[in-house]
C-alpha cells in the first residue's frame, strides 16, 4: 500500500466515525450525489440539502446530510469551485452538513493535471464516491441525486 493510500485510509476511518457520531443523533438521513461539473446541478444539491434541512428544523427533527461528489462533480469542491461560498456558509449554518471529496477522482485529476488539485477546507476525503454512497445507503441513508 503507498503511503498516499495509507494516509486515504487513514482520513477515511476517521471520516467515517465522525460521520456516524453525527447520524446516530439524527431522525432522518439523506445522502446528496453529485457527479456533474455543472453549476446548476451543484446548486440544485446546494439547494435540497437546505430544504431538507430547513423541512425538519421546522418540525423540530434533525437531518444528517452528505454531499457526496466524484467524477466531473468533484469541480465542486475544488479550490476554484463556482459553490465554495455558498458550501462555506452553509457548512457553518449546519453541523450535520458534510462534503465527501471522491479521492479515486482527486487522483485522477491530479495525474492528468501533473500537479495537486487543491480541494476547500469543507471537502473531506473518502476513498471512493461510489463505495460511500453504497456505504451511507446501507447505514439508512436516503439516495437523492438531483
Amino acid at each position: 500500500m503507498t503511503f498516499f493510500a495509507k494516509i486515504l485510509s487513514a482520513v477515511a476511518l476517521c471520516v467515517l466515525f465522525a460521520g456516524s457520531a453525527l447520524a446516530a443523533d439524527a431522525a432522518h438521513k439523506l445522502a446528496i450525489h453529485v457527479d456533474e461539473s455543472d453549476p446548476a446541478v451543484m446548486n440544485l444539491a446546494l439547494n435540497n440539502a437546505k430544504n431538507v434541512q430547513s423541512y425538519y428544523a421546522d418540525k423540530g427533527e434533525t437531518v444528517a446530510i452528505e454531499i457526496v461528489a466524484y467524477g466531473p462533480g468533484l469541480k465542486m469542491y475544488t479550490a476554484d469551485s463556482p459553490v465554495k461560498d455558498r458550501i462555506s456558509a452553509m457548512s457553518l449554518e449546519h453541523e450535520n452538513l458534510t462534503f465527501a471529496a471522491c479521492g479515486n477522482t482527486l487522483a485522477a485529476m491530479e495525474k492528468k493535471a501533473g500537479t495537486k488539485v487543491e480541494l476547500i477546507s469543507e471537502a473531506t476525503m473518502v476513498p471512493s464516491g461510489v463505495v460511500r454512497l453504497m456505504e451511507l445507503q446501507e447505514q439508512g441513508y436516503s439516495y437523492v441525486r438531483p
